[in-house]
């Protein structure tokens, strides 16, 4: 089994508990204004690899992740785009005792069976799943990622029915996933979820812009500065608060 690969951090302090080894998958079908990966989202580019050539890499740095309770992350781009290769890694993985961790928007959800089996089989060797919900607004959430939410709240449905334990991530930008009113309502949905076991606020940055601007792509969110300190810690108050 092969799998398309963007590149791989090997000591991640951000993605997952411990130190980490992430693997950035190659693909996505969101288009996200803030987007700091823009180079992933062609699913024909990246490098291909097998699941036993990286964990073949990945063996290397078990040490680490044993002194820090750490393990590997698989983020993007979208790697549930690529769920037959992530069941054959995260399989593996589990077999010799390393933590999984999902990063995923679950962008490409889909109830059909077919899917939900082959999403039932990665669950069960998936210690954790990141669940990045970007914005409450169905409207509000296609203008900034040029798809509606719908299905993505499905999938944070679905994880709670499996009781995979789940991290959501909201990533905080002024004048568009900054209201109070859209934080209030994710607060709200967050709450009827019975698998939280943290919340984070992931502040925008500009850091990703000279990717876009390498891909000749013009910079939808020009001009709009990262949030203020007060902005942060009112975001992390309301979806704490409920």
């Amino acid at each position: 089994m092969n799998g398309r690969i963007h590149s791989v951090e090997t000591c991640g302090t951000v993605d997952g508990p411990g130190l980490r080894y992430v693997i950035f998958m190659q693909g996505c079908l969101l288009r996200c204004k803030y987007c700091h990966n823009p180079d992933t989202w062609n699913r024909s580019k990246g490098k291909e690899v097998t699941a036993e050539e990286l964990f073949t890499d990945i063996s290397s740095y078990l040490p680490f992740f044993q002194a820090s309770g750490g393990g590997v992350t698989v983020s993007g781009g979208e790697p549930l785009l690529q769920i037959d290769f992530l069941i054959e890694l995260f399989t593996t993985l589990k077999k010799n005792g390393i933590h999984t961790t999902l990063d995923s928007c679950g962008g490409c959800f889909s109830s059909s069976p077919y899917y939900i089996e082959k999403l039932d089989k990665l669950m069960q060797v998936t210690d954790l799943v990141l669940l990045d919900l970007k914005h409450i607004d169905k409207e509000a959430h296609q203008a900034l990622t040029g798809m509606t939410n719908q299905h993505i709240l499905q999938f944070a449905r679905y994880l709670d029915t499996r009781q995979v334990p789940v991290w959501i991530r909201h990533v905080l930008v002024p004048t568009i996933s900054d209201e109070d009113q859209a934080l209030q309502q994710l607060a709200v949905f967050i709450k009827k979820l019975s698998n939280v076991e943290k919340i984070e606020v992931l502040p925008y940055h500009k850091l990703g812009i000279y990717k876009w601007e390498e891909l000749g792509i013009p910079y939808p969110l020009e001009g709009i500065e990262p949030p203020t300190a007060d902005r942060i810690e009112n975001a992390e108050r309301i979806l704490n608060s409920l």
